[in-house]
């Protein structure tokens, strides 16, 4: 548990879901999945969403070589300090990650420089991954530190552990921080199907993201973008709480591996728990990609932690695919909302037993490549 929690002033988000709060959880409550066979197999943002995007490229033609993934962020970005009180931002910083960065503009200048065409002059500055960050500091006019990383599929959960430990360093005022991913491309669903990882399911559930007895893999993409703003100073209006974080790193026996018990989610829960009664934690969002192994690993790792009296849980890769980078910052979207809402969202694939108390804290989990594990638990009340 933190000494002090860190509040989270704000967040705001770009998915499949919606492009606002009130959007996200109506369709959060729509028990429909938001991963379509058109144009492939992934979940993407709406027409809606799009036209949203296409705004800020006319707005400032700067914008117009930026990656999607970036402008996602800014959108995000914009949206979420928009709802602060913050008036002073000289001491403020922001910390955007993603798994694949500028997956789309380096894919297509890649494809010119293979046809023997010219490449654009900007390719290098807008598909390194650091844009990502310095982009949203410069359209919120932040001066502060400004990176971006990739930690795979727990990098907006380490975007928040990073902003936490500035903060707590007293090296920042305030931060912000998030996650955003537009990996939706033919090429990267190549690489996951080459992992043998890729749905084949053309049903209206094609990831079955905790169903624990499946045979195949049914992990499918998504993109996304979403920001938070986090400040150690409570705040009437703060959405939610940062009560408690842990973290881990197993040894893997190759690039994709995880333990068949996933000792780094273990140990990443357990560490989060320091502090906290099992019985305090009302609910998990699991990280579960929808995969055999994936799945099953976390939700044996959940049992050996919390025992047959485990939290209720849950995921929301069923309903928008995993967006990679950004996955874990929807699910602590997905948090809030269900504390906001005292409201538990099911999965289609597995059935908790009815709600009997408030929702007052919950554990998010993800996990990427490599084994990297984090654990945050969110709280309202």
């Amino acid at each position: 548990m933190l000494k002090e929690p860190i509040n989270i002033a704000s967040y705001s988000s770009i998915s499949p879901l919606g492009n606002t709060p009130k959007q996200v959880w109506n369709n959060y409550l729509n028990p429909r999945s938001f991963i379509s066979n058109q144009p492939m197999l992934s979940a993407d943002l709406s027409p809606d969403s799009e036209s949203l995007l296409s705004v800020l490229k006319q707005d400032d033609k700067k914008y117009q070589t930026l990656d999607k993934s970036v402008l996602m962020g800014i959108y995000a970005g914009r949206n979420a300090l928009a709802q602060t009180n913050w008036t002073d931002l000289s001491n403020t910083g922001i910390n955007m990650g993603s798994s694949r960065g500028a997956t789309q503009l380096f894919e297509e200048n890649y494809a010119l420089f293979n046809r023997g065409e010219k490449i654009a002059a900007l390719t290098s500055p807008t598909t390194t991954l650091g844009n990502i960050a310095t982009w949203l500091a410069h359209d919120l006019s932040i001066e502060g530190p400004a990176m971006s990383h990739s930690i795979t599929c727990s990098t907006a959960m380490h975007a928040l552990l990073n902003g936490i430990a500035w903060l707590n360093a007293g090296m920042s005022d305030q931060f912000i921080v998030g996650a955003s991913e537009a990996a939706n491309t033919a090429f990267t669903i190549a690489q996951m199907q080459a992992l043998k990882i890729y749905s084949k399911d053309s049903s209206d559930y094609p990831c079955h993201s905790l169903q624990f007895d499946k045979t195949k893999n049914s992990m499918v993409l998504g993109e996304g973008s979403v920001v938070f703003c986090l400040s150690p100073a409570n705040n009437p209006s703060d959405v939610a709480q940062i009560t408690s974080v842990g973290y881990a790193t197993e040894k893997i026996k190759h690039g994709a591996d995880i333990s068949a018990n996933a000792t780094c989610f273990q140990k990443s829960m357990k560490m989060a728990l320091a502090g906290f009664d099992g019985s305090d934690i009302d609910a998990i969002v699991m990280h579960a990609p929808g995969t055999v192994k994936g799945d099953q690993s976390e939700w044996n790792a959940i049992e050996k932690v919390f025992g047959a009296n485990h939290p209720a849980i849950t995921s929301n890769k069923w309903k928008i695919g995993h967006s990679l980078g950004a996955s874990g910052g929807l699910s602590i979207e997905m948090a809030i909302l269900m504390l906001q809402n005292n409201q538990l969202i099911e999965s289609p694939f597995y059935q908790n037993k009815p709600q009997t108390g408030p929702l007052k804290n919950i554990m998010v989990n993800a996990v990427g490549f490599g084994g990297n594990a984090v654990s945050i638990v969110v709280s309202i009340g």
